[in-house]
């Protein structure tokens, strides 16, 4: 405390916080407890993170992941009761964790599910629960308990043996009593628990949207999970910057769902009727079928859209993706990176050679309905506010630098330069900025065109840190000529296979480039070639396997999840999914083979982690409030 220039007392800043601290922890007592506490704390294991990228609306094979925590749960039941149960029965305790109610549901189809069965059941669940439960503080484990059984698992997984078997007995007294009033229900509750034990923290790095059909069930799915960030990939910022009311978004998002016959998710799961667009198709385009239409009315309008972004914002420098003003309809061609092609489509009743770019009155009225239509749809809104609220372009935790695309490089390897709203940005200030935009778009009072354009950029822009890329739409959909569909990269993906690069990019980010690693996701590992997902001996993982069904052919697996506990680093690849259905009738589980990455040196405790930082500055700052009650000079209260 210091002396103001009248001779009182001011406080200073630290001393206000420990007064407002001493709220909380009143008494030496309660202080001393807290500090206890904390520091046992520090000395735990950390909690197990799971990475997973690029699911693309695959929601049966990520639900089945999520539920077997990416074999996490088989590990545990093999190793636990090894030499104790035989496969089939170690096979039908995992499906029974994975699906509980519709596992119990056919069991009672197929045996006698009796008294003896449940507890039997219940003791081997309680078994693995309590494995998993041993890493964590009792505290911890009971708010991750379900809320109406925290006290009876609580006194399940903690009942030790004594001398006259009183706790054996009030143990058995607990499990008969369970049984005769609501096993069912108590089942899937330790279900749910062993599952939230098995993950601490869920990281899904980018591309949650587009491919697979329930793209919204997922969310769904990743809106309950209690501890879950999202790294923005760039079919996410699309859907985004479609929820914003970015036409050029809209129009990319409903071609998608169109060419990837996932119309189902905008018209039941959010809502937007395609009604309007595929009717004019089919007046324009009548030999078509209607889904065929629709398709090549929407890619039109997307094209003429995305024509009047890049004009509006020539610092973009993306006119060679202007092609509609270059089409020769007489002789079929159009040009592309100074190369002319030719058409495979000549019909283009909506395109002016004198305003290529400009919306006929049906398309503007097209696209404004839907425009209306994402902005009005409730459920679309709650996910997108879902995906801002646990989600940015970057995420840094515990030694780990996430991001879904690149980081723009140019040609000599250095950071690519971006000129945005009148800054010239790189690296990590050109990710501060584009998330800062990227949130005034959609949460801002006034929708900026600029901001709204800029969503577009992040999409498909081979500068942007989602994408990275020269998107060739255009060609792959009106040419067959297939010289005109590469798709040059941003040299980050040449660079990022150097310890150098990856070195530079975790400095730049703030990280230590000697114990820290990049996990990105976005391009799909070709593993059936033999491309490997570790890249710059260990400093950087490419996590996309190919979740998508459409991939599994690309890959040859069907997704990565990263691994990371307190021993280390852990890849698992996947193969691909069946059904839920074999999964509970035939107890089929989704293989996964595993490599290690990297073994730390020591245990990772909580104590070498982000929030056991954040715990040794609560520890000093609870340590200092201990040092004043005991001189005095802050008084504490009498309870």
């Amino acid at each position: 405390m210091t002396i103001d220039h009248k001779g009182g007392i001011v406080m200073d800043t630290n001393q206000k916080y420990l007064r407002l601290l001493s709220e909380k922890y009143p008494t030496l007592r309660s202080l001393t407890r807290e500090i206890i506490n904390l520091n046992a704390i520090l000395n735990l294991p950390k909690g197990t993170e799971h990475f997973m990228s690029d699911i693309h609306g695959e929601y049966e094979a990520f639900c089945h992941i999520l539920n077997n925590c990416s074999g996490v749960i088989r590990e545990k039941t093999e190793r636990i009761f090894r030499g104790r149960l035989s496969a089939e029965e170690q096979d039908e305790i995992c499906t029974l964790i994975y699906y509980p109610k519709e596992k119990l549901s056919l069991l009672k189809k197929e045996k006698d599910v009796n008294r003896e069965w449940y507890r039997a059941t219940l003791e081997l669940m309680l078994e693995i629960a309590r494995d998993l439960s041993s890493k964590y503080t009792r505290s911890k484990v009971r708010k991750a308990m379900p809320p109406d059984y925290a006290y009876i698992i609580d006194e399940l997984l903690h009942a030790q043996p004594d001398e006259d078997k009183n706790q054996v007995r009030y143990h058995n007294n607990i499990l008969e009593t369970v049984i005769r009033v609501d096993a069912d229900d108590f089942v899937i509750s330790l279900a749910q628990l062993i599952k939230r034990l098995a993950v601490d923290r869920l990281h899904i790095v980018g591309d949650i949207f587009d491919r697979g059909s329930s793209a919204e069930k997922i969310l769904d799915l990743l809106m309950r999970h209690p501890c879950v960030d999202i790294e923005w990939g760039n079919h996410d910022i699309l859907w985004m910057g479609a929820a914003c009311g970015s036409q050029a978004c809209i129009a990319n998002v409903v071609r998608n769902c169109i060419k990837y016959r996932t119309m189902a998710t905008l018209e039941s799961g959010y809502g937007i009727s395609l009604r309007k667009l595929t009717l004019n198709a089919q007046t324009l385009y009548p030999t078509l079928s209607p889904m065929e239409a629709a398709l090549k009315a929407i890619t039109v309008i997307q094209f003429k859209l995305e024509g009047q972004v890049i004009l509006r914002n020539a610092e973009y420098n993306m006119n060679d993706r202007l092609i509609l003003h270059t089409i020769d309809l007489e002789q079929g061609t159009f040009l592309s990176e100074g190369e002319r092609y030719q058409l495979n489509d000549t019909l283009f009743p909506t395109l002016d050679p004198k305003a290529p770019y400009t919306l006929t009155d049906r398309e503007q009225e097209i696209i404004d309905e839907l425009t209306a239509a994402f902005q009005g749809s409730a459920r679309l809104k709650e996910h997108v506010t879902f995906l801002y609220e646990h989600g940015g372009m970057v995420v840094r935790c515990n030694g780990n630098l996430l991001y879904h695309g690149c980081v723009p490089m140019t040609d000599d390897g250095g950071f690519a330069t971006v000129y945005l709203f009148g800054e010239q940005l790189s690296g990590k200030a050109y990710f501060d900025a584009a998330e800062e935009i990227a949130r005034h778009a959609f949460f801002g009072q006034s929708k900026n065109i600029k901001g709204l354009d800029f969503m577009w950029y992040l999409w498909c822009a081979e500068l942007s840190p989602l994408c990275g890329r020269k998107i060739k739409t255009f060609e792959r959909a009106f040419c067959d000529d297939k010289r005109a569909w590469h798709e040059e990269k941003n040299p980050y993906y040449k660079y990022y296979h150097e310890v150098f690069t990856c070195e530079k990019i975790l400095r730049e980010f703030g990280l230590d480039p000697d114990t820290s690693h990049i996990i990105n996701g976005h391009t799909p590992v070709r593993t059936k070639e033999g491309e490997l997902p570790i890249r710059a001996e260990g400093k950087l993982m490419v996590i996309d396997g190919g979740f998508c069904e459409k991939y599994h052919d690309t890959t040859g697996i069907a997704g990565y999840t990263l691994i990371y506990n307190s021993h280390g680093l852990r890849l698992k690849a996947h193969h691909p999914f069946r059904s839920v259905e074999e999964a509970l009738r035939e107890n089929h589980d989704i293989i996964s083979d595993s490599e290690i990455v990297e073994t730390a040196p020591h245990r990772v405790m909580v104590a070498d982690t982000d929030d056991g930082e954040k715990i040794k500055e609560n520890i000093e700052s609870l340590q200092d409030l201990l040092y004043r009650y005991r001189s005095g000079e802050i008084r504490q209260k009498k309870i």
